[in-house]
C-alpha cells in the first residue's frame, strides 16, 4: 500500500526539479568546453533554451548545466509565454534565482502596452519585475517617460521612475525625481514634488497625486497651477485639462499676475474656458498698492471674471463684504469692480471710514487711479460724519456727494442736492492749572446749515472749512443753547462698532495636515 505513495511522491519531486532546470531546446551545432576548471556546453547558431513558461533565443551561447546559468550572445531574445518580449545584445541568466541580466540595446515589451529601452536590465521572473539602473526610456501610445532608475511591475503595469524623470506627451512635459505610470490605466501618480508644462503654456507643480493621461484628470495634494496671466494653489486639486477646468480645496490662493491681486479661501476653482474664477469660504481678496499699502476685501463669495473685452473684467463679492486698508475700511452686503474704468460699486447698506470720516449712502462707487483712492461717489441719501478730537460730530447730509482724495487722504466734499451741515466750532484756549499754563481745545459754537449744494474743505483729514453756495440758511448756535436736536440731523447713526479691523478681513487659516508632506 505504501508504495505507490512513495512512487507518486518521486514522480512529483522529479517533476519539481525539472521545472527548476534550464533546458536546451536546440542548437545547430554544441562544442563541451571548460572555462575556468568548469565544463560547459558550447552553443551555435539557432540556439532555444527554456525554463518553464520562460524561452531564450540567441545566435550563440555558453550553457553551464551544473550552475544552471546561461551566458548568450548575438541577437538574443526572451518570451515569456504571449506576454513578455525582450531583445538585447548581452545576457547572463540565472537559472535558480530566475534573474535575467540584460546588457546593451535591450528592450522589452508587456503585452504590447508599453516598451521599455535601456542599456542596463535585471528581469527577475520570481518577482516579476524588471528594473534598471543606468538609464532607461519607457514609452506607449500616449507618454514617454525617461529617469536614471527605473522599476516596471508586471502584474499590475505599475513603472515607478527614480532620479532626473522626464515625461513627454503631445500635450505637455513634466519633470519629476519620483512617479509611478501604470501603463494599462495610463495613469500617473505623483510621488514627489513635479512640474507639468503644457503647450499653453501653463505650468503645475504637484507635490502628489494621480493624473489620468487619457481621460486627462487629476486628484493631486499640496500643488501650483501657473498661466502666463494667473497662479492657483491649494492643499487639493481636481483637474480636467479637457474641459480647462481647474478646482482647488484648503488654503486657496489665486492670483492675477496682471492686476496684482490675490484671492484666497478654502474652496475654489477657475473655468479656463470662460475666464471665471470663484473663491468662497472665508474669502478675501489682496490688492497691492503703487504705494505698497495692500487693499483687503472679504466676502462669503468672490467671483473673478477675466476677458480680453476690458468692459467685462470684473470682480464681484457676494454677502458681508468686507474692506480693510490702513487708511480705509468699509463694509456692504455685495460688491463690484471694473477693471475698466478702475471703479468699486458697493451695494445695499454700504459704508466707508476714511481716517475720523464715517461715508454712508444707498450706493457707493470708489474710482481707483494709478491703484490709490482717488474720489468715492455718495448716491442717493449721502451722509458724511466725522468725530472730532471732543467727541463731537461733524455732519454733511446730501441727496448727492462726492469726496476727492489726494494721496489716499480726503481733500474736499462736493454735495449735490439737499445740502445741510452741522459743524461744531473748536478753538485753542489757555488755562493755569498750579502755576501751570495748558493749551486745551474748547467748542465755541454749533454751525447749522442748509443749502443745496456746498464744498467741504478739508486739511489732515478734518474738517478744514466749508464753503455753500444758492442761499444758505445758516444757524450759529452757542453750546449754552443748544439743544438734543440741534446736534444731529435727521438719519445719524454713528456705527464705529461695525468698522472693521483687519483681523476681520484676513482669515488666518492654520496648515492642513497633508500640507508638510
Amino acid at each position: 500500500m505504501r508504495l505507490p505513495f512513495i512512487f507518486l511522491a518521486l514522480l512529483l519531486s522529479v517533476g519539481a526539479f525539472g521545472q527548476k532546470k534550464v533546458k536546451l531546446k536546440k542548437a545547430d551545432n554544441l562544442f563541451g568546453s571548460m572555462k575556468n576548471g568548469e565544463r560547459f556546453d558550447r552553443l551555435l547558431g539557432n540556439v532555444v533554451l527554456q525554463q518553464n513558461k520562460t524561452t531564450i533565443y540567441c545566435d550563440s551561447a555558453h550553457f553551464f548545466k551544473t550552475q544552471n546559468r546561461v551566458e548568450a550572445f548575438g541577437r538574443i531574445r526572451i518570451t515569456e509565454g504571449d506576454s513578455v518580449n525582450c531583445t538585447a545584445n548581452g545576457l547572463s541568466y540565472d537559472g535558480n534565482s530566475k534573474v535575467a541580466y540584460l546588457r546593451k540595446n535591450v528592450v522589452f515589451t508587456k503585452l504590447g502596452l508599453a516598451t521599455l529601452y535601456t542599456d542596463f536590465l535585471d528581469y527577475d521572473r520570481v518577482k516579476n519585475e524588471a528594473r534598471y539602473f543606468n538609464g532607461g526610456k519607457l514609452v506607449d501610445s500616449t507618454n514617454t517617460l525617461t529617469s536614471k532608475k527605473g522599476y516596471y511591475f508586471l502584474p499590475t503595469n505599475l513603472a515607478s521612475f527614480k532620479t532626473d524623470v522626464v515625461g513627454v506627451n503631445p500635450d505637455y512635459t513634466l519633470t519629476s525625481d519620483t512617479l509611478q505610470y501604470n501603463s494599462k490605466t495610463k495613469i500617473i501618480y505623483f510621488r514627489d514634488s513635479t512640474v507639468l508644462k503644457d503647450k499653453d503654456g501653463q505650468t503645475a507643480v504637484y507635490q502628489n497625486g494621480f493624473y489620468n493621461t487619457t481621460l486627462k484628470t487629476s486628484n493631486l495634494n499640496n500643488g501650483e497651477i501657473e498661466t502666463p496671466n494667473n497662479r492657483m494653489k491649494g492643499d487639493k486639486y481636481y483637474l480636467d485639462d479637457i474641459r480647462k477646468y481647474y478646482r482647488a480645496q484648503g488654503r486657496v490662493a489665486m492670483t492675477s499676475k496682471e492686476d496684482n491681486m490675490t484671492v484666497f479661501g478654502d474652496d475654489g476653482f477657475y473655468d479656463r474656458k470662460k475666464g471665471i474664477s470663484k473663491v468662497y469660504g472665508n474669502a478675501y481678496v489682496a490688492k497691492v498698492a503703487d504705494d505698497g499699502d495692500t487693499l483687503f476685501l472679504s466676502a462669503d463669495t468672490l467671483v473673478s471674471i477675466e476677458s480680453v473685452d476690458p468692459k467685462k473684467k470684473r470682480l464681484l463679492a457676494y454677502n458681508h463684504v468686507r474692506i480693510f486698508k490702513r487708511d480705509l475700511q468699509g463694509s456692504a452686503d455685495s460688491l463690484a469692480y471694473m477693471a475698466a474704468d478702475s471703479v468699486l460699486h458697493m451695494y445695499k447698506n454700504p459704508i466707508l471710514w476714511a481716517n475720523e470720516n464715517q461715508l454712508t449712502a444707498d450706493s457707493i462707487r470708489m474710482l481707483m487711479k494709478n491703484k490709490a483712492i482717488n474720489r468715492i461717489y455718495l448716491v442717493v441719501n449721502a451722509f458724511v460724519i466725522q468725530e472730532d478730537s471732543l467727541q463731537n460730530y461733524n455732519q454733511i447730509k446730501g441727496r448727492k456727494m462726492t469726496a476727492y482724495f489726494e494721496k489716499s487722504v480726503i481733500d474736499h466734499v462736493i454735495v449735490q442736492g439737499n445740502g445741510e451741515s452741522i459743524y461744531f466750532a473748536t478753538q485753542e484756549e489757555k488755562i493755569t492749572e498750579k502755576d501751570t499754563v495748558k493749551t486745551i481745545t474748547v467748542t465755541t459754537a454749533l454751525n447749522k446749515i442748509i443749502c443745496s449744494n456746498m464744498r467741504i474743505n478739508f486739511r489732515q483729514g478734518k474738517v478744514n472749512n466749508i464753503s455753500f453756495y444758492i442761499k444758505p440758511d445758516a444757524q450759529l448756535i452757542p453750546p449754552n443753547e443748544w439743544k438734543p436736536e440741534d446736534q444731529r440731523l435727521r438719519g445719524f447713526a454713528w456705527r464705529s462698532q461695525e468698522r472693521p479691523l483687519r483681523k476681520d478681513v484676513v482669515k488666518i487659516r492654520p496648515p492642513t495636515k497633508n500640507s508638510d508632506k
